[in-house]
């Protein structure tokens, strides 16, 4: 079984597994869901979800961020870590957005990465997310950890495993491929303690050392 065989068997048992992968990040629409992302560095989604409430309820869009006075953000934002470099992010993207983008946010990955505070990831999760576009693919945490595990890739860095990845992934398995692989990552196939005796991918993964970037 080459790794293209592999990756199929793979995506098809963790759909199973898996039936309808959804984002983690609670959003009502792409703007939120950009702020969610952008506050998840370094965060759990899980605190993410905590604080977006009461953020989107003072400031729902990108022109009364823009409007806001940084401390106001950064008390906002304060408990997702690194908080005084997300507030200047949330600010200045906003600004970015309205004046650049009449308050609507880019859709292709060239124009969302110039954004403040937006990479590859998170212009990745917003396409594939908010506007079910495959330009990209999200590598997170898990997506590397897993690839690196299940033997799609021989990289650390980011973005060495997304070109990996991409020559692997049909286009139209890129969204859901990502999802499937943080969900199991959640489930089964943790940093330290994989538990690999009761995972439903035992027989087809590899177990390859993980390597930490």
């Amino acid at each position: 079984m080459n790794k293209k065989q592999q990756l199929t068997a793979i995506t098809q048992i963790l759909k199973t597994k898996f039936p309808n992968p959804q984002c983690a990040l609670i959003h009502k629409n792409p703007w939120e869901l950009l702020v969610a992302t952008i506050l998840s560095a370094q965060c759990t989604d899980k605190r993410v979800n905590m604080v977006t409430p009461q953020l989107f309820a003072k400031l729902p869009d990108p022109e009364s961020m823009r409007q806001a006075p940084i401390e106001e953000i950064e008390e906002l934002v304060k408990s997702t870590g690194f908080y005084k470099n997300k507030a200047k992010n949330l600010k200045a993207c906003a600004e970015k957005v309205v004046i650049n983008y009449n308050n609507k946010l880019p859709q292709t990955l060239e124009e969302l990465v110039k954004l403040p505070g937006v990479g590859r990831k998170t212009a990745s999760v917003l396409l594939g997310t908010a506007f079910n576009k495959s330009e990209g693919i999200v590598v997170d945490t898990h997506v590397s950890r897993l690839s690196q595990r299940m033997g799609f890739t021989l990289e650390s860095d980011a973005v060495k495993i997304e070109k990996d990845l991409m020559k692997l992934v049909p286009k139209s398995e890129r969204i859901i491929f990502s999802h499937l692989l943080i969900l199991h990552g959640r489930d089964h196939c943790a940093a330290r303690k994989p538990k690999c005796e009761v995972c439903e991918l035992n027989e087809i993964c590899p177990k390859l050392p993980y390597k930490k970037p």
